[in-house]
């Protein structure tokens, strides 16, 4: 009988907190469209989004009315199906792993055992829905931009799985609230000063992972158009750069739990700290995009193969050595 009145409750949990990280991602996504933008004409001194709203803050809402009124097509040659199924299948999984985030010691909707495999094994299907998308658009740009998304996202899981494995050996769990609670309050607690070599590896990684300059191959307007949606427009093509968004916060939220002792902080620990650190990794995401330039391919597969993959394990080893003495 308690089973049956807890599961309903769970459910109801489940929900509303799915609710509340569909607002969350919303929301988010505006604030980030203006800062990106905001930021990107402050580093080419240009004024930037200027006219809509005071200091066009609501310019990121303009553009969303934008496509929002804009006719929803499917292109001659597509495949209608998975032309309109991928969009959806990229931005399901952002939505739904936010739930097993730790925001703050008492905000988290799901709290598992397995919460970075779930992260990590759920943000791997946007890889197929950008193939799906490339393809069933029968648009020669859009194909090779989905390879590139493939070829890209196999060799940067590699090191991104290699620089976790330390965490998880250290830790003993793949817990994130016990991951993020085991690093105590103060700076020099937090993993990033035990693994910096698995930091700086984790965060090239989600660079790559979510097609983020100088990693943005996929999608490299300079060559492919606009790589796998060249062919997507209205809120379809809005999904899709949603789903970019999110991908970044939850590689942020990623490495604020694992590297940056999540939501602790040496006065008042909470979920204002973890988001304090998540928006600041986010800031240097946008200008890291804005400063560098895109590398080419052969370039992107050679500091992954060549360097990344042989330091992540050889720090793994070295992890394994010290843990074992």
């Amino acid at each position: 009988m308690m089973d049956l009145i807890f599961f309903p409750w769970q459910l109801f949990v489940i929900f509303v907190g799915l609710a509340g990280v569909m607002a969350f991602v919303g929301l988010n996504g505006l604030l980030l469209v203006y800062l990106d933008r905001k930021i990107a004409g402050f580093i080419q001194r240009r004024v930037g989004p200027y006219e809509v709203g005071p200091q066009g803050i609501l310019q990121p809402v303009a553009d969303g009315l934008k496509l929002l009124g804009k006719q929803i097509f499917t292109p001659k040659g597509a495949d209608p199906a998975l032309y309109w199924l991928a969009p959806m299948i990229s931005i399901t999984p952002a939505i739904v792993v936010f739930i097993a985030i730790p925001f703050g010691p008492n905000l988290q909707v799901i709290n598992t055992n397995v919460g970075l495999i779930l992260i990590l094994a759920f943000t791997g299907i946007n890889v197929l829905a950008l193939c799906l998308g490339g393809w069933a658009s029968q648009n020669k740009y859009a194909l090779l931009g989905a390879a590139r998304d493939i070829a890209q996202s196999v060799a940067y899981e590699i090191p991104l799985l290699l620089s976790v494995l330390p965490i998880i050996f250290l830790t003993g769990t793949f817990n994130l609230f016990d991951i993020a609670s085991g690093q105590g309050a103060w700076p020099w607690q937090w993993y990033i000063l035990h693994q910096p070599v698995a930091f700086l590896i984790f965060f090239v990684c989600i660079l790559a992972e979510t097609n983020r300059s100088p990693f943005d191959l996929p999608e490299g307007e300079s060559e492919l158009t606009a790589g796998f949606h060249t062919d997507y427009s209205g809120m379809a093509f809005a999904l899709f750069f949603l789903a970019e968004y999110s991908y970044m916060v939850i590689g942020s939220c990623l490495i604020a739990t694992i590297f940056l002792g999540g939501f602790q902080g040496p006065i008042a620990s909470g979920a204002w700290w973890f988001l304090a650190k998540v928006y600041i990794l986010l800031l240097i995401m946008i200008w890291i995009r804005w400063t560098f330039p895109r590398l080419r391919f052969d370039q992107l597969l050679n500091i992954c193969w060549k360097w990344m993959i042989p330091i992540a394990v050889v720090n793994l080893l070295v992890t394994l050595a010290v843990i074992s003495l």
